[in-house]
């Protein structure tokens, strides 16, 4: 043990020198990026991205030991495995600490007693802080030696919940790595019952990807999306405890810059918001805003007055629509069309009196004359935005559900409309984002985003002229001259225009168009087609990890299979892989959550569960005045013990969160109430109850007015909850 203590004593030495370094050259990098006045952002960013992954060595720097087969001599070869990879000092190949994502680690997460990979003995350690506590060896290659020991995973599955998820870094299983270590460069679906360990496992692979494929990642980030920020909060620690930060977290609520939803809408409505049929709808509603004149517009030319027919106004559509372009873009052919048209009218008028054709210079100078007439002329400019109007997803949108004849004009279902268009709905988010393809940039967006850059380089320019007055030799010579007597922030800003002073997650969070090497999606059952949509255009490559469980889904827009949703997009180019192994529910909880899935599910196998508490499942019947103390009950009792421990139940249910809401969650100690209305949304509300009851860690009671429902029948009464199952 001394010698184990010592080693990692070491390593944490080697691991503060490092630091000592990487702030320095941080330091270098910034005062040369801030003082020069140069583009340095790539080394600040690099510098920056070192130091952080430096830091995650708290967490537990090493926690594990391979050993090798004896060689003749008897000496052995030992591979210490850790959180971030660490080299001697004085020789650069030689491995002090092996990154855990390393070739060289994988034996330490996959090495069985039948199946030993070169491996005598696999060492686990536990620490705390700095200091190690103490170990566990595992003799592989011996007879009956036919599996991993547990002690490791078994320490963690049953350790009291934090406030949010934690890496599993040093307990991952085979099957699991398996899938972290997959370089297969399509779509990726991972799916598996509660507890199954999906999640952290998606967020495993991306550090993996970022390790393997740095310099592809690295200038474009990772998106992950999670069904709600309750969600992205209890994850947000993973990847940076892994040292991986360039990563943009999301719900699909927010996925359009500038917009947070949260606010549902009704089934029905969602249903027909998330089909792929309503890319169609918005196809149509930009469409009709394409319109034709009912009666011809007269415009004055000069000497000449022409008039704005259908039939001019047609052809100049149809040479705009079918130039590929977006509407916003597509109406400079319309335009130019339309004026071209015009112009040649009244030329022609006026040629008939004094304009020879022959006359090509004095043609195009009065062609000239009458195009600058009417970039003016308010009734052009007024009939014009008639005809082919610029356009914001925004407007369009919030104009087309308040209206009953514009929706009709799309083909769209009447019950979509609302008195308030631009009250947005998670379901409106894909929409907006559709429309913002089909219509392209727009002056006013350009002119706030333009607005916004200017503050942000003025700011940063600010800095720059801060940090070098600060520097300045303060003599008393008022002759003196500072950076602010020649220069003022906004004109230093007017000479790095092109300098974005954000880092990459700000940027690309900001940016709709942003292109990203990955993306995961958790809960990914939940999603629409055209969430879907909005995803893909996201990661042109279609590099996804793909997270959910299909008997959970409540959305009604959501995946009823994998193919469904993801066959128009890959077809052919997307791989299945299940986990079937449930790290975090105890037996007891899951053989009552089973009775809930047989019901809604009945060809669905229950992951099955790696341990068994030894505490029941509990229920108790109370009435109407009982409820409250009941729960206040439940509340106390848990605020005496260490961990975590939540309310679910259905909306208006005191202190309590909704089922929903809780998707991929995870407690100590969970109370569900009032099961029964719960289940009163029929397919969805089984799903929701089935959720809500394997958010659990240790322990589940229920609390129920209503006569207990059937599938319920595994709960024993309060009294009897402490008996072993």
């Amino acid at each position: 043990m001394a010698s184990e203590r010592e080693y990692v004593a070491g390593l944490y030495g080697r691991l503060d020198a490092e630091r000592a370094r990487a702030g320095r050259r941080y330091a270098d990098a910034l005062r040369d990026h801030e003082g020069r006045a140069v583009d340095r952002e790539g080394d600040v960013m690099t510098s920056a991205r070192e130091v952080r992954r430096l830091g995650v060595a708290e967490e537990g720097l090493a926690f594990g030991r391979l050993d090798g087969d004896p060689r003749a001599d008897g000496t052995v070869e030992k591979r210490y495995v850790g959180r971030l990879g660490l080299s001697d000092p004085d020789d650069d190949e030689r491995d002090l600490l092996l990154d855990w994502r390393a070739p060289a680690s994988r034996a330490f997460y996959t090495a069985t007693g039948a199946h030993p990979e070169g491996v005598h003995r696999r060492r686990q350690f536990v620490s705390r802080g700095r200091e190690l506590m103490e170990f566990t060896d595992e003799m592989l290659g011996r007879p009956g030696a036919d599996a991993r020991g547990d002690a490791a995973l078994l320490a963690a599955v049953n350790a009291p919940r934090g406030e949010g998820m934690r890496d599993i870094v040093a307990t991952i299983q085979a099957d699991q790595d398996r899938i972290i270590r997959s370089d297969d460069p399509g779509v990726t679906v991972i799916e598996g019952g509660p507890g199954t360990g999906k999640t952290v496992v998606a967020l495993h692979r991306v550090a993996y990807l970022l390790y393997t494929q740095r310099a592809r990642f690295e200038r474009h980030g990772v998106l992950v999306v999670g069904p709600n920020t309750s969600f992205l909060q209890h994850i947000s620690r993973v990847l940076p405890s892994l040292g991986e930060s360039d990563v943009v977290f999301a719900t699909p609520g927010t996925l359009y810059p500038g917009v947070t939803a949260r606010r549902e809408d009704t089934p029905a409505v969602a249903r027909i918001k998330g089909a792929a049929a309503m890319a169609d709808v918005l196809a149509a509603a930009v469409a009709d805003r394409r319109t034709l004149p009912e009666a011809p517009v007269s415009i004055g030319l000069g000497d000449a007055t022409v008039r704005i027919e259908a039939d001019v106004v047609g052809w100049a559509r149809d040479e705009a629509r079918d130039s590929g372009q977006p509407h916003n873009q597509a109406r400079t052919v319309f335009l130019d069309v339309l004026t071209w048209a015009i112009t040649e009218r009244a030329l022609g008028r006026i040629g008939q009196q004094w304009l020879r054709r022959e006359d090509t210079r004095a043609w195009e100078e009065m062609r000239g004359s009458m195009l600058a007439d009417l970039a003016v002329d308010g009734t052009f400019r007024r009939t014009v935005e008639q005809l082919w109007p610029v356009l914001s997803p925004e407007a369009l949108l919030a104009d087309l559900l308040s209206s009953p004849e514009r929706l009709a004009a799309a083909g769209a279902d009447r019950s979509l409309l609302r008195s308030d268009g631009a009250a947005w709905t998670v379901s409106d988010v894909p929409l907006l984002d559709e429309l913002a393809e089909l219509l392209g940039p727009h002056e006013a967006t350009d002119d706030a985003a333009a607005a916004e850059r200017r503050r942000e380089q003025a700011e940063f320019a600010e800095g720059v002229l801060d940090s070098l007055v600060s520097r300045s030799d303060s003599m008393d010579d008022e002759d003196h001259l500072f950076a602010t007597d020649l220069l003022y922030a906004d004109d230093l800003a007017d000479r790095f225009d092109e300098r974005d002073t954000r880092d990459l997650v700000e940027r690309a969070a900001a940016d709709r168009t942003w292109v990203y090497r990955h993306v995961v999606v958790d809960e990914a059952q939940e999603l629409s087609a055209m969430d879907w949509r909005a995803l893909m255009r996201r990661c042109p490559s279609h590099s996804f990890t793909v997270v959910g469980d299909l008997t959970q889904r409540s959305a009604p827009a959501g995946a009823r299979s994998w193919g469904e949703m993801l066959d128009p997009f890959v077809a052919e180019r997307w791989a299945y892989t299940a986990l079937t192994v449930n790290y975090r529910t105890p037996a007891e909880i899951m053989g009552v959550a089973a009775g809930v899935l047989a019901e809604f599910a009945p060809g669905v196998v229950p992951s099955e569960s790696v341990r068994a508490s030894g505490v029941r499942p509990w229920a108790r019947q109370v009435d109407e005045q009982q409820l409250p103390g009941a729960i206040a009950d439940f509340v106390r009792e848990e605020a005496d013990r260490e961990g975590t421990s939540v309310v679910i139940g259905p909306d208006g249910t005191p202190g309590a969160v909704p089922p929903a809401q809780t998707k991929g969650l995870e407690f100590d100690a969970v109370l569900v109430v009032d099961p029964e209305l719960i289940l009163a949304d029929g397919e969805r509300g089984a799903a929701e109850l089935y959720v809500a009851l394997t958010r659990a860690t240790q322990r589940l009671g229920v609390l129920h007015r209503a006569p207990l429902p059937a599938c319920l029948s595994g709960l024993v009464p309060i009294e009897a909850r402490t008996a072993t199952a």
